[in-house]
């Protein structure tokens, strides 16, 4: 009698797919895909042909052979401005305190407004939060402004009555309070819907995993602190990571709404130079190459922050 000899790695050795197979039984998703795909390409990608400009002299009505090419000129005046590096500051520190406020705010209220039993309070707080994101930047920034006014503003009455302050403070005519204003603006504005998505992570809990800590006598902030927080750690450090990807792309609406000639140096961001000294004046070359700064920039960042909690967390969007 033979003796049956079974290689073990054949055992476990996973078959392959072909490739073709595995198109043909998905097919439909890839149909479904392409209109979107499309989408990506002419509005995302196809735009990228104009940076170009960039290394030229750019001049509008020639043609792109036409164009003069002056390599790195417009980058070498970029970082020989010292007005670039204000506001480039400027940039950093507003992103970085709306980092941190947007991240920390937003998760704090989902906690806690998950811990509201009463569901028609809970209704009307989560209404009442997240309606200010659905408001122009226009007419909010007009809300600010006028909180903040020193003449009849309900915060300088606010802070009078409490006995805080003697006389009204000039609020908007402050550089060094406008990063303050911009940060508070927009946790007003957009901490209800960015609790979201935070809120539907928590959902998600299994209820099973509250029943066993309460069975165990864990209080509800433990309870919040062992489950509800590690159960939403991964949508916060995916959104952690995008928003780094982001931290230079702060836009320029609230900054230009809400600045002012009075604090114009710390008024000013990336967006707002590449507007002033690009557009405004001509200079569509120096413009674009700001923007290239600014998108190389933030790759950099989105590549780092995922490595970093990709090691550390195992967490990552790639």
């Amino acid at each position: 009698m033979k003796a049956v000899t079974v290689n073990s790695e054949n055992i476990y050795k996973k078959p392959k797919r072909n490739a073709w197979k595995v198109f043909k039984s998905q097919r439909y998703l890839y149909y479904m895909s392409i209109p979107f795909v499309i989408w990506v390409f002419i509005f995302q990608y196809l735009p990228l042909w104009g940076w170009t400009m960039a290394f030229q002299k750019y001049r509008p009505g020639l043609s792109f052979f036409e164009q003069k090419w002056v390599g790195l000129e417009h980058f070498r005046t970029l970082f020989q401005d010292d007005h670039f590096y204000q506001v480039l500051r400027n940039t950093l520190a507003m992103s970085l305190m709306g980092l941190v406020a947007g991240f920390i705010v937003p998760v704090v209220f989902a906690l806690l407004l998950n811990e509201v039993r009463i569901q028609v309070v809970k209704r009307f707080v989560q209404t009442v939060s997240y309606l200010p994101h659905f408001v122009s930047w226009v007419v909010a920034a007009g809300i600010v402004t006028k909180m903040l006014s020193a003449d009849g503003g309900v915060v300088n009455d606010m802070l009078m009555g409490l006995g805080i302050i003697d006389q009204p403070v000039q609020f908007m005519a402050q550089g060094k309070l406008f990063w303050w204003v911009v940060t508070f603006g927009d946790i007003w504005k957009e901490t209800g819907w960015n609790a979201i998505i935070y809120l539907a992570a928590i959902a998600g809990i299994g209820p099973e995993l509250y029943e066993a800590a309460r069975v165990d006598g864990a209080s509800r902030f433990q309870q919040m602190w062992h489950i509800t927080l590690p159960g939403i750690r991964p949508t916060i450090i995916i959104l952690l990571i995008m928003s780094i990807g982001h931290l230079l792309g702060t836009g320029f609406e609230k900054q230009f709404l809400l600045g002012n000639h009075l604090v114009i140096d710390y008024s000013e961001v990336l967006d707002l130079y590449a507007l002033n000294y690009g557009l405004a004046m001509g200079r569509y070359s120096f413009g674009t190459a700001i923007n290239i700064f600014n998108s190389v920039i933030s790759l950099v960042l989105l590549f780092a922050a995922n490595g970093i909690f990709k090691r550390y967390t195992n967490e990552s969007i790639m």
